[in-house]
């Protein structure tokens, strides 16, 4: 007593090159998007709080400059003092001179000197846009009297 299978033609059609084809298409983005996170925690710092704060987008004109609570620098992933950071910004200003942008985030902690350092540095290389990066208080916060 054999028993005979048949095969549908349904699993002779199936092809998976699409479905490695989406795999590999979403392991590129998540590869993409890990990245652009961690531009964000290489110092981990406390932004102070303001209430017209708008959310950070990093673009690519961007350059993120961190100061940690005792004053350390931080760009483009390294740790710097201010005359290497005035290199690092001078180059990018060379490379974009109508669009560079630079966002200062300072620690809420950081002696407010080392944030008027590198804002008269910005000034000093004619950096056409810089802001400084704050976050919206909570809104619990905000509502209290």
């Amino acid at each position: 007593m054999t028993i005979q299978i048949k095969k549908g033609k349904a699993l002779d059609s199936l092809t998976l090159t699409p479905l490695i084809d989406v795999v590999f298409l979403l392991l590129i983005f998540f590869l993409v998007a890990t990245q652009f996170a961690q531009d964000d925690e290489q110092l981990p710092i406390q932004l102070p709080t303001a209430s017209n704060a708008l959310p950070m987008t990093l673009e690519p004109e961007e350059l993120v400059i961190s100061v940690g609570e005792d004053g350390t620098y931080v760009a483009q992933g390294k740790r710097l003092a201010i005359r290497d950071i005035e290199n690092v910004v001078r180059q990018a200003v060379a490379d974009n001179p109508q669009r560079q942008t630079v966002i200062i985030r300072g620690d809420r902690r950081v002696p407010f000197q080392h944030v008027v350092a590198l804002l008269d540095l910005m000034h000093q290389l004619k950096v056409p846009s810089y802001r400084i990066a704050a976050e919206d208080p909570e809104p619990a916060a905000a509502t209290r009297p």
